[in-house]
């Protein structure tokens, strides 16, 4: 298997100190990318303190506003949460975790987490291709971020790679893949499908289906044509009327 490209994106950090023992965690599994989706703790003096020897993963962090932004550029994207919302969500265990990267790791994995006092939102949960579920104590199952990071990139460090075959189709990225459901969000409107309601919701629900699923690009491209057609179909009849 190709290497991988592995990210691990922090949604709304709260404490310096996390930060940086994120950093000092992704860079001991040789992970330099981290991400932050705004509002999110300043690299500050505590946070270098405690990345003690990780400064550069620090200086090279890179902010978004959504996450959506913060994905964009990933074909995978594995959330961790305690799953005690009401959503239903694609698990995958930590025993799963290398299967999983090695069929999707190709075009880039990020690895989300959700600030220290709330975690993700349904709402950002709704953007993860899989929900990782750590083996954590049921009487004590929320972890410090940083353990958490080093627990999945630890996971992560056990793909090997297979032997050569053929090149596997280029996965979407998230971008694309946001970019079909918004069509697909115009086409459902347009047809009424929204007209009893909860439209965020049945969006959402929508989301989650697409994206529990690897969707290659000429996937995305089929599904997003079904939806143009729709579209420029009910405009052909408005005309015709």
């Amino acid at each position: 298997m190709q290497e991988q490209r592995l990210s691990v994106v922090l949604v709304r950090l709260f404490l310096p100190a996390n930060l940086g023992s994120v950093a000092r965690a992704a860079k001991n599994f040789g992970v330099e990318d981290v991400r932050l989706v705004e509002p999110s703790a300043p690299a500050d003096e505590e946070a270098h303190r405690l990345a003690s020897g990780a400064g550069d993963v620090l200086d090279a962090l890179r902010r978004y506003g959504t996450l959506q932004d913060a994905v964009a550029d990933f074909g995978a994207v594995v959330a961790t949460s305690s799953l005690r919302g009401r959503g239903p969500h694609r698990p995958l265990t930590l025993s799963q975790l290398p299967g999983f990267l090695a069929e999707h790791g190709g075009s880039g994995i990020a690895f989300v987490f959700g600030a220290e006092r709330s975690g993700l939102t349904e709402e950002e949960m709704s953007h993860a291709s899989v929900s990782l579920r750590l083996p954590t104590e049921a009487r004590f199952p929320t972890m410090n971020v940083s353990h958490a990071v080093a627990v999945a990139l630890a996971a992560a460090r056990l793909v090997e790679a297979g032997p050569a075959g053929e090149e596997e189709e280029a996965r979407a990225p998230a971008a694309q893949i946001e970019g079909m459901i918004g069509h697909w969000d115009r086409a459902l409107d347009a047809i009424g499908f929204y007209d009893t309601g909860h439209r965020d919701r049945t969006l959402r629900d929508f989301r989650r289906l697409i994206a529990g699923r690897p969707l290659s690009e000429r996937d995305v491209a089929l599904l997003r044509g079904v939806a143009n057609r729709v579209l420029v179909s009910l405009r052909r009849l408005r005309t015709e009327d």
